[in-house]
């Protein structure tokens, strides 16, 4: 009779079928379990409707996972179908109900989209171009519209080959190249300036408030204009050991508080400064090291004032500094008791369990040092990251940024 009717299955064997569906339908974007399921065709794979929105709107012109050429992308009722079933049989895997709104605010569910035809290339300006050489910065021609002449012009090699710089000799005298646009820029020119942490100069002229170091507690992080890029940065859950409760918290005390990633990095900037050693530990880790394509300048004085920094070092400087600055804040008192009452772990942040959901909503992880000297910017090099502040290092190889952001 059991082989007519079958056996129940064992909770082992449910867990496992149920953990090996929730990887099945990962979004191919954000890696989790899919929300509002769109495919993408003709590949067919398939992503939150929210990501695939925000995929087109950061320029996204193809399958953001096979990157084939695709042109519709649809609802599926199917996939949605069985999304809603693992979930009536495991409703802890459900995603919190602030992301589930802030995703409805991105994407509306039962709406197709097409993904936009790639823009073809703008053809050279100047056909006699040679790409082995230097174009002229955009103060070199005497007559520019700038109003400023480069005292080092650099000869156009559709002028006089002879005399044209060639890309294997470096810099021209006198130049350099844009950390953002990425062309060449008058090291002098009123409008060229310099990141004092990374050392990239950036020229002020090629895309408005993105080729410019701004003073340092006026520059917008580069990819985190809105919480919903927080909580769409694996980095930034990377900064808090993939603790998702953690992150949760804050985020929802974001909302509340009606806190922008940019008010953060500004409070974290401000308390770097204010630090005796100032950004100089995190430069001594190299954290700005390599963040663009372009070759760096040199730094003459290492213990000169950090007062402009480019986009991409205020994202490095806000998630090298935001467990610390959540860390302070939550001393503020504003955090709702269901938060404040939970005991402390005793491993603190280094808990390896810390992924375990269970785990993680019983014991709080955010733990403050218990002495000012255990502050990562009040030590030398060799001790930083005492709260929890590795991820900032780790995790920037596949994060580089170097092409023109426009």
């Amino acid at each position: 009779m059991s082989q007519i009717t079958g056996s129940p299955a064992t909770k082992p064997d449910y867990e496992a079928l149920a953990e090996d569906l929730a990887q099945e339908l990962q979004c191919g974007c954000c890696a989790e379990l899919v929300y509002r399921p769109v495919v993408v065709s003709p590949c067919q794979h398939f992503f939150c409707g929210s990501c695939c929105v925000l995929w087109i709107r950061n320029g996204g012109t193809n399958c953001p996972a096979c990157r084939g050429v695709s042109t519709i992308v649809t609802p599926s009722r199917p996939l949605q179908s069985i999304v809603d079933i693992l979930l009536r049989a495991d409703p802890s895997r459900e995603r919190a109900e602030r992301e589930r709104s802030q995703a409805d605010e991105v994407y509306k569910a039962g709406c197709s989209m097409r993904i936009p035809t790639p823009r073809e290339a703008s053809p050279e300006p100047n056909l006699n171009q040679n790409a082995d050489y230097v174009r002229p910065c955009p103060h070199c021609a005497p007559d520019n519209a700038f109003g400023w002449r480069c005292p080092q012009p650099v000869i156009d090699y559709g002028i006089d080959p002879e005399r044209a710089w060639h890309l294997d000799d470096g810099n021209p005298p006198g130049h350099a190249f844009c950390g953002n646009c990425e062309n060449l820029l008058a090291l002098r020119a009123p409008s060229t300036t310099k990141c004092d942490l990374c050392q990239v100069s950036f020229c002020g002229v090629g895309v408005p408030g993105r080729c410019l170091a701004a003073p340092l507690l006026s520059q917008h992080p580069h990819n985190m204009s809105d919480l919903g890029d927080l909580i769409q940065s694996s980095e930034v859950y990377g900064c808090f050991d993939h603790n998702t409760v953690e992150v949760d918290i804050m985020l929802d005390y974001l909302t509340a508080q009606e806190l922008s990633p940019r008010h953060i990095y500004r409070e974290v900037a401000s308390y770097i400064h204010s630090q005796p050693n100032g950004f100089r530990p995190l430069i001594e880790l190299d954290l700005f090291v390599d963040i663009h394509s372009v070759t760096a300048g040199i730094d003459e004085n290492p213990d000169a004032p950090r007062n402009r920094i480019c986009r991409q070092c205020a994202t490095e400087v806000m998630l090298w500094g935001i467990k610390d600055w959540w860390i302070r804040e939550r001393q503020k008192g504003f955090l709702e008791e269901s938060v404040t009452r939970r005991p402390d772990c005793k491993e603190g942040i280094s808990c390896s369990r810390q992924k375990d959901l269970a785990h993680a909503r019983e014991y709080n992880h955010i733990i403050a040092p218990r002495f000012s000297g255990d502050s990562v910017l009040s030590t030398d090099a060799s001790t930083i990251g005492v709260q929890g502040s590795p991820p900032a290092i780790r995790a920037r190889d596949g994060g580089k940024s170097g092409a023109m952001q426009q």
